[in-house]
């Protein structure tokens, strides 16, 4: 009798009142839709209780999970070819940095850096030979800045203006010329790097196999000698190449 009545208490149900920093963590972990539905007091047995931790337990780890962003893999990252190339036509070695290649910056911006600095040099020696080249060519005293091209003691006079004012125009035109060349150059420099950064791109998402192999395989050729079927067909090897 008595064990029957403790038998009995055991299944009796328990009142559990949920405080408010048991209904705070439950509003932290659960979704809110869900957190709403749970009361302020829950009326269960003992085997309820084990059961509803098992499924809180089950909710919260599946909650978590879902809200887990997945980790990047910087090893796996594959520039675009199109952003790159973009990045190079805007910014002077742009394509590059976004292709993660900084070692080639020293080399891109080297060359813009010397092409601007040639061009700016060719152009002040033109600039300079041009004016000497029309102070000698005017025949007026006051303008004489060719004197600074001078060799240290040496003077123009009436027998020897005729060749200093060809070696004076000769001059000018080849700083010209190298101006001119140093633009151009420029230009190539920046149109490579371009290219680079597009190339190195799309290599990068090319997939490239470790397997290399050689495949032998019997074939039927085609010969296109005569209208018969059977005549015009032999039988040979098919090489094919796998990398």
């Amino acid at each position: 009798m008595m064990a029957g009545i403790g038998q009995n208490k055991a299944q009796e149900a328990k009142t559990i009142v949920i405080d408010d920093s048991v209904k705070t963590t439950i509003d932290e972990q659960l979704p809110t839709a869900i957190a709403r539905q749970i009361p302020d007091s829950v009326v269960i047995t003992d085997s309820m209780a084990t059961a509803l931790n098992e499924e809180v337990s089950l909710l919260v780890d599946s909650t978590l999970k879902k809200q887990e962003k997945p980790k990047k893999d910087k090893s796996l990252w594959m520039p675009s070819p199109q952003r790159a190339l973009w990045l190079a036509l805007v910014i002077p070695g742009g394509g590059q940095i976004y292709n993660r290649k900084y070692w080639k910056l020293p080399i891109v911006y080297g060359g813009f850096i010397g092409c601007l600095y040639a061009m700016n040099w060719n152009n002040t020696m033109y600039k300079d030979y041009s004016q000497a080249y029309l102070d000698l060519t005017d025949n007026d005293p006051n303008t004489q800045s060719y004197n600074q091209f001078l060799h240290l003691g040496a003077k123009i006079t009436d027998q020897n203006k005729k060749r200093y004012e060809d070696i004076f125009r000769k001059r000018k035109d080849r700083f010209r010329r190298y101006r001119d060349l140093s633009f151009f150059i420029l230009c190539g420099v920046y149109a490579l790097s371009v290219i680079d950064a597009y190339v190195d791109a799309e290599l990068s998402v090319f997939d490239i196999s470790k397997d290399l192999s050689l495949k032998v395989e019997p074939t039927i050729l085609n010969n296109h000698s005569s209208s018969n079927p059977l005549d015009n067909s032999s039988v040979g090897l098919q090489c094919s190449l796998k990398f």
